[in-house]
């Protein structure tokens, strides 16, 4: 077989385990799932009375052209029907982008530690990458504007950053806009855009008529609850969207999300719900690394990333053992820290008493 050079040196993605592994492996009756920043509180109530009562003809095609969904993310965004782009979650789209923008003449520029996806794409397309050190956290965007070349397409920005889920400061990101060259694509990651309560944070969305080189990804994954039927997507500007589409694969989102996304996207107070709940309980996370002077990155996300006391793939097995599934900042590029999915108060308590136990062990 032909295959790209860059695969020699890559590996297949690995899923941590399941809930049902762990309970095997631990003899555990109960584990709690707090590894992939899904939403501890499921979906809107609506949507599960629309997965219960309806009907499709399952030997129809879907609709390539998402036509209802779009035209309701265009009201509900305010923007052209034609500025928004589908994809099978948004990695899909980081794939179409990658795919239309990148190759082994071009360079690209993304934050590290960050989505993994953004460099995994870019070592398929065999385009050159620049990772710029996150800086507390955060993006050192003076650094990403310093690493632009002739040959820079793409610069991916996660706003709020995984793992660390810290956000740009409006007004810097602007800032940051007005410096980029016209001919580059600034993609401003939002996955977690729904969690945010910074008031001082703008809609990014808003951005794209004053600077129609950015294009803002979003997902009915995280908040709305949504990531078994993958659907993502991307507001820019017509020209920059009709150029992605002609990498789309027609059909790359099947009729059930297509539905199930349009009944979601109505019910606003289920999402100022889970945003007011997850704030609460992301504040008991930085309470408790306070009182027990661990560091915590400032989350503004569904998730937060803290310190552990010895090396994170042995505090993730500890924690695995006491029925809680969290992800290893050895995976992330965060040694030393786990990066914790932010659940239900009832998961969270359980949480801090595997962590007091886990702090006692280990002599802190």
């Amino acid at each position: 077989m032909k295959w790209k050079e860059a695969l020699n040196e890559m590996n297949p993605y690995k899923p941590g385990r399941s809930i049902e592994e762990v309970k095997d492996l631990y003899s555990l009756k109960e584990v709690v799932k707090l590894a992939s920043n899904e939403n501890p509180y499921g979906c809107a109530s609506s949507v599960m009375e629309f997965l219960t009562s309806s009907s499709m003809p399952f030997q129809i095609y879907p609709d390539g052209h998402a036509t209802n969904l779009r035209s309701e993310l265009s009201e509900k965004h305010g923007v052209d029907e034609g500025s928004i782009l589908f994809g099978n979650g948004s990695d899909e789209i980081i794939s179409i982008i990658s795919r239309a923008l990148l190759d082994n003449q071009t360079h690209t520029i993304m934050p590290a530690p960050t989505f993994p996806q953004y460099a995994h794409n870019a070592k398929i397309e065999g385009a050159d990458f620049t990772e710029i050190p996150l800086s507390d956290g955060g993006h050192d965007l003076d650094a990403f504007l310093s690493a632009i070349n002739e040959r820079t397409s793409v610069i991916w920005i996660c706003n709020p950053n995984n793992p660390t889920g810290n956000l740009i400061p409006s007004d810097e990101l602007k800032r940051f806009l007005s410096k980029v060259p016209e001919n580059i694509l600034v993609v401003l990651d939002e996955a977690y855009f729904e969690y945010v309560t910074d008031p001082n944070n703008i809609d990014s969305i808003r951005l794209v008529d004053d600077y129609p080189n950015i294009l803002v990804l979003r997902t009915f994954s995280k908040a709305y609850g949504l990531a078994s039927f993958r659907l993502g997507y991307a507001v820019g500007s017509p020209t920059v969207v009709t150029e992605l589409n002609k990498v789309r694969n027609p059909f790359n989102n099947n009729s059930l999300a297509l539905a199930m996304a349009s009944v979601a996207l109505k019910d606003d107070e289920f999402i100022e719900e889970c945003r007011r709940k997850n704030e609460i309980q992301r504040g008991r996370y930085k309470d408790f690394a306070s009182e027990n002077k661990i560091h915590i990155f400032d989350s503004q996300t569904n998730f937060v990333l803290m310190e552990v006391p010895c090396d994170a793939d042995e505090a993730t097995e500890f924690l695995l053992q006491k029925g809680y599934i969290v992800r290893s900042g050895n995976a992330l590029g965060t040694p030393n820290y786990v990066r914790i999915t932010i659940g239900t108060e009832e998961q969270n308590t359980g949480v801090f008493h595997a962590l007091d136990l886990l702090l006692k062990e280990k002599g802190r």
